[in-house]
């Protein structure tokens, strides 16, 4: 295996052992690996199909579930993959059928990723373990870079497009921009130039993802409000939800209304407690725990059941994988794994309910207390509150924003991010979005003018509620460029889903971006010297010092 994805990679180069950080097996490395450029195949067929008016969604949709099941921390199971690159390839085939079925000619050869093919089992985990579609296979260290950062933002697109989807929302442009990013990717021609610009166009379609998403959640659920979330326990069985789709979570709510279970939430599921919508219920009790990497001690001390609705799962300890439950993209041999709902239906969480009846209450953790987090300030929220925000700065109350969202991890280093919001002035105000909240969120901060001083979005997917309010800013302060705002950026990142927020902001015009603990793997010093002229991308410091530099406007 060779994965240089997540900001874990070993020796900040990648993981290249029998098993990686995350806890993936080099066997599910090779297979993911394999199912990717299985997609990249779909997407030339699927392009080449498209210039003849043929589409079809199902195959787009599969590609979107495939590469979302490829992020890290959200399936780990050998048979699932092998299973859906099975699907893919007769996907792919099929597309193929029809182009040629309407008079399609291909000109030139055919990439490999479009033509190869395995007859058996045996022979997928052959070509597997042999490295197809891997990243060795590219020997230009600034290509193979450059298509890393397409490929990685085009699976943390497919991550929202996936929400999006679960309620009722797509995109047939973004489909159809992922087919044709994926078929350039299968292109060894490619030049440098070209894919740095599919690099920029990736983010741009990125911010439309997340648009979709945010359209999706508050159509669904409402727009989020100021919110004080519960992190007490009650006397009651329990069941914990992780990950991040709120389509699940509404499942699990109904079906166990008025049944005496509490649904708590963890992880990026707190900000489901900003959207009015789930007000309703009461069984909807509080946020248990902290971010993804403490759910090995959270899941211990709850108690019982857990359900994991997207990435962000670790390998499961023996003492309570049994009371683990996936569903959607997420995947773990041995846990229980929830089906898909059928069109009009919920998803059947009959077994998790039976499995709470049996369990005790959660035990209390924190020390047992009713204490609370503040949360909701998504653009909605935040601009309702602008003329406060705005006669602050111009006061001088407000001196600066941080910028602070993006992902928690277990590297020692990301101590640096509590370090920063303990040394920042009580004139500054920290705007945060995704799990990286979890590192200051519960620090005693104070206010500005009853202004609260983090401001949290809500999920990773909500840093675009953070780019909407700096743009809005932007526009009040009568400024030209958004970068002339009192506004920094200093990003945690650890997964693909953070790399389309990147690019997504990139796109948007943001430039001079901290981004930490540790630059990706996969830039190439190629590319990153491309990041730092181009937008000032650069590394995180000593927290004393690099708030000195953002106070200062650098």
């Amino acid at each position: 295996m060779f994965c240089h994805q997540c900001q874990e990679a070993m020796r900040n180069t990648g993981c290249d052992a029998a098993r990686g950080v995350c806890g993936k097996s080099s066997d599910v490395a090779n297979l993911q690996d394999l199912l990717v450029h299985v997609c990249k195949g779909i997407g030339y067929w699927g392009s080449k199909a498209g210039s003849r008016g043929i589409y079809d969604e199902e195959s787009a949709v599969f590609v979107m579930k495939s590469l979302f099941a490829t992020i890290t921390n959200a399936n780990f199971s050998e048979t699932d993959f092998l299973r859906l690159i099975d699907e893919g390839l007769k996907r792919r085939d099929a597309l193929r059928t029809a182009f040629a079925h309407a008079g399609g000619m291909v000109e030139g050869s055919v990439p490999d990723a479009a033509s190869w093919s395995a007859a058996s089992e045996s022979a997928l985990r052959s070509a597997a373990s042999s490295g197809k579609g891997g990243w060795r296979e590219i020997a230009n260290e600034d290509l193979r870079s450059l298509k890393a950062l397409v490929l990685y933002g085009l699976k943390g697109m497919a991550a929202y497009m996936e929400h999006a989807y679960a309620l009722g929302s797509s995109s047939r442009p973004l489909f159809e921009f992922v087919l044709r990013a994926l078929s350039a990717l299968a292109d060894e021609s490619m030049s440098s130039e070209a894919l740095t610009a599919l690099v920029l166009e990736t983010g741009a379609k990125g911010v439309e993802a997340m648009a979709l998403l945010d359209a999706a959640n508050t159509g669904a659920y409402g727009k989020p409000h100021i919110t004080k979330v519960r992190t007490g326990v009650r006397n009651r069985p329990g069941i914990l939800v992780s990950g991040h789709d709120l389509r699940d979570l509404h499942d699990l709510l109904e079906q166990t209304k008025g049944t005496g279970i509490d649904v708590y939430t963890h992880g990026e599921m707190l900000p489901a407690h900003y959207y009015p919508f789930f007000e309703r219920y009461d069984n909807l009790y509080g946020n248990y725990g902290g971010s993804w990497w403490t759910q090995g001690s959270d899941i211990e001390k709850f108690g019982g059941p857990v359900l994991f609705t997207s990435n962000c799962l670790v390998p499961p300890k023996d003492s309570y994988k049994s009371r683990v439950f996936t569903t959607g993209v997420v995947g773990f041999e041995g846990c229980t794994h929830i089906p898909d709902r059928k069109p009009g239906a919920m998803k059947d969480f009959s077994a998790l309910i039976d499995l709470a009846r049996r369990s005790p209450p959660p035990s209390a953790l924190e020390g047992g207390g009713t204490d609370e987090i503040v949360g909701g300030f998504a653009h909605d929220q935040v601009l309702a509150l602008a003329d406060t925000v705005v006669e602050a700065v111009k006061t001088g109350a407000i001196k600066r924003f941080v910028v602070m969202a993006g992902c928690d991890g277990r590297h020692p280093t990301r101590s640096y991010y509590t370090d920063v919001a303990k040394e920042l002035p009580a004139d500054a105000v920290i705007l945060t979005a995704g799990c990286a909240k979890y590192r200051y969120n519960r620090l005693p901060l104070g206010e500005i003018g009853g202004i609260p001083r983090v401001l949290d979005a809500g999920q990773c997917n909500d840093s675009y509620s953070l780019a909407l309010i700096a743009l809005k800013l932007k526009e009040v302060f009568g400024l030209t460029d958004v970068n002339d705002l009192p506004l920094s950026f200093d990003i945690a990142w650890y997964e693909q889903k953070a790399v389309i927020v990147l690019l997504a902001l990139l796109s948007l015009g943001f430039k001079n971006i901290r981004l930490g603990p540790t630059l990706p793997a996969f830039l190439s010093p190629g590319v990153a010297k491309m990041l730092v002229e181009k937008f000032g991308i650069g590394g995180i410091a000593e927290a004393k010092s690099d708030v000195a530099a953002m106070m200062a406007g650098h």
